[in-house]
């Protein structure tokens, strides 16, 4: 039996070891005194235990088919759902999973929040992506234009409802994910905001621009390569730059991966411009880190799609974290993350992201006074030493029979030398 009150957080998309936000939960539940087990795809086959962690056990499953379309999403749904059910039933066998939090994508798991709420247990539904809109937003992006089958889009909202209301609480990543859950039925008070970005101390010393050895100044993309993520859009943009202000003093670096990557760096080849475009591949985090602060603008090429304007992006509280200038679409909740520290293009098209970067890399004074508003909504609003508290509270209210008498105040652990933290996902 475990000593503690324990917790099990499942995710389906992809391994622990690669969710940033899932990563500073389990610090921050274990910190307030839990127990932790993450069931999730195997990723790093020699991990047992949660990397920074103190005792977060992994319990991965394998991946046998990834989802490209309708069907074999479906299929990809269905194997994950069975490896979590029985992992999550051993779990609960085991004398463990006194409450389990999920994580969408996708919403199929409340059939479990069932059977757990059944055994008196609480289920947490931690709502990082708008499914129904996710799969708008997809139609298309192979460049075939076509509307959303209305009964996918039907499923996928009767998905997201039983989801909502099967959950003994709600953690949203925004105001607009708790207005949605809200609209679905769920009581305001069962619904709790704490927002994705990362802790003070993940970032080193005070940001500043930095003056490069070479002259060479670096615009960045960090996150995810996906049909919905619109990194071809980064590399259009590079290339009417390169024909606005030359093809020196300036790089484009492109840092992650994802399943668009191939196409990203096929249209990098076809457009000549792999000289001003550089890609890095996935970074833990001291990598991360280090490539932000080397840089001087920061781009999220997110297109004005309902699902955007409804989502935080992970990588832009990176970016602001960090202080950077950051050029985004106009996007409703990318306004209420960066205010100022944003400048906002109308429609996300490659010639207007050209054209802001090219003004904003020669305003040295202006991008110095972006990355002072951005520090200033970091620290006082956005970094997740703002959002451990009200998080780690869901659980010591909902498990609070279990829990030992407070001794001091939860707080954020240290990550420990040697730990790996990958490039941030986009998540709500």
């Amino acid at each position: 039996m475990a000593r503690n009150p324990h917790i099990t957080i499942l995710i389906a998309n992809l391994p622990a070891e690669r969710d940033r936000r899932v990563i500073r939960e389990c610090l921050t539940l274990e910190a307030a005194g839990f127990e932790v087990t993450v069931i999730a795809p195997r990723g790093d086959r020699s991990l047992r235990v949660l990397p920074g962690s103190r005792n977060t056990r992994l319990r991965p499953y394998p991946v046998k088919v990834y989802g490209s379309g309708v069907l074999t999403f479906a299929v990809e749904f269905a194997w994950s759902f069975l490896c979590i059910a029985v992992r999550l039933i051993g779990e609960i066998l085991a004398g463990r999973a006194h409450a389990v939090q999920v994580c969408n994508p996708p919403d199929v798991y409340w059939p479990l929040a069932l059977l757990l709420r059944a055994l008196g247990r609480p289920w947490v539904f931690d709502h990082h992506d708008l499914c129904p809109e996710v799969y708008a937003s997809r139609v298309g992006s192979d460049g075939i234009a076509r509307e959303p089958n209305r009964w996918v889009t039907r499923i996928l909202v009767a998905m997201e409802w039983l989801t909502l209301r099967t959950a003994t609480e709600v953690v949203a990543t925004n105001e607009s994910f708790k207005d949605n859950a809200v609209r679905r039925g769920v009581r305001p008070e069962k619904v709790t905001v704490v927002r994705n970005g990362p802790a003070g101390r993940e970032i080193t010393g005070e940001p500043d621009e930095a003056t490069p050895a070479d002259g060479v100044l670096n615009v960045v993309y960090l996150g995810v390569f996906g049909p919905q993520d619109n990194v071809e859009g980064v590399v259009l943009a590079a290339g009417e730059l390169a024909r606005r202000r030359g093809r020196t003093g300036w790089r484009m670096i492109l840092a992650g991966d994802g399943e668009s990557m191939p196409s990203v760096r096929r249209l990098a080849a076809e457009r000549k411009v792999e000289d001003v475009v550089e890609f890095t591949g996935w970074l833990d985090g001291p990598a991360v880190d280090e490539l932000l602060r080397e840089a001087v603008i920061a781009v999220q090429p997110d297109l004005p799609t309902r699902m955007n304007d409804l989502s935080t992006m992970a990588k832009t509280v990176e970016y602001v974290g960090r202080g950077l200038p950051v050029i985004a679409a106009d996007l409703t909740e990318t306004r209420r993350t960066l205010g100022d520290a944003g400048v906002y293009v109308p429609t996300g098209a490659p010639e207007e992201f050209a054209e802001a970067i090219d003004e904003l890399l020669d305003d040295p004074a202006r991008r110095q006074r972006m990355r002072k508003l951005g520090r200033e909504r970091f620290l006082s609003l956005l970094s997740w030493e703002h959002q451990a508290g009200p998080y780690a509270a869901v659980f010591q209210r909902l498990l609070a029979k279990r829990l030992p008498p407070p001794t001091t105040g939860a707080r954020i652990p240290r990550q420990r030398a040697g730990s790996t933290e990958p490039a941030p996902e986009k998540q709500g």
